[in-house]
């Protein structure tokens, strides 16, 4: 590996971004494919970049046979995030319980008085509004966002920034009742029905869930799910139309 293919991918690591590193085994030649670009020896290897793509899209490092040649294709993706909006009880239980699963978990709320390290010890904690916040840390397609507050000035900017953003889970707590009027203040914010129906609510899966201990267990349960589903359909494999 070159050094400058090194420095490339710590880069990309650094900045969430994700990338493959497609690597011919018979001469070692080299490209870094992002979602966005190509660079290196095989850049210009159309069908080296969309197998690297591919493979992003799924997360799985292999080996592929291109054009009667081994092409490894090691991939660099973020680690799975999840983002909670609302330093509450429910983010207090679910927090530990996402890192016990390995997600980098990251709490965000503007009030200084919830949002604590006491309260969130050993988890990354942004004492600023969510879309700001949003702003600085950007949202991948390896991000979920839950809002918790129950506040619209909270959550609301929040919902509007994860729904076009490439996050690929985003919860809000709340009633049936309470998830309606959201839906009229989110489509006077210019959010289409599309990319409402991408909100998980009511939250979590119907477990019956009472506690805060019990609703993050259905938050963290729905998030799993949906990621699953999400590399099931990216895996299948493309049946052409007849």
């Amino acid at each position: 590996m070159k050094a400058e293919t090194i420095v490339a991918l710590k880069e990309a690591r650094a900045s969430r971004r994700a990338v493959v590193l497609a690597t011919r085994l018979s001469d070692a030649a080299e490209a870094l494919v992002y979602p966005d670009k190509a660079e290196g020896d095989l850049a210009a290897d159309a069908a080296v970049v969309a197998a690297a793509r591919r493979a992003m899209e799924t997360g799985r490092s292999e080996t592929v046979d291109i054009g009667g040649q081994k092409i490894f294709l090691n991939v660099y993706v973020p680690p799975a995030r999840l983002i909670i909006v609302g330093a509450v009880h429910i983010a207090q239980a679910l927090a530990p319980m996402a890192t016990m699963l390995d997600f980098d978990v990251t709490v965000v709320d503007p009030r200084g008085a919830w949002a604590t390290t006491n309260r969130f010890p050993g988890v990354k904690v942004v004492k600023e509004w969510a879309d700001e916040a949003f702003d600085e840390m950007g949202l991948d397609v390896s991000t979920a966002v839950v809002t918790l507050t129950h506040d619209p000035k909270l959550d609301d900017p929040a919902l509007e920034s994860a729904l076009k953003s490439d996050a690929f889970y985003v919860g809000a707590l709340g009633s049936r009742r309470t998830h309606a009027r959201r839906k009229e203040r989110l489509a006077e914010a210019g959010i289409s029905e599309e990319q409402f129906a991408r909100i998980h609510g009511p939250v979590g899966l119907n477990i019956g869930a009472k506690s805060p201990a019990e609703i993050a267990v259905s938050i963290l349960g729905q998030i799993i799910e949906v990621r699953a589903r999400r590399l099931e359909a990216l895996s299948a494999p493309k049946v052409a139309a007849a």
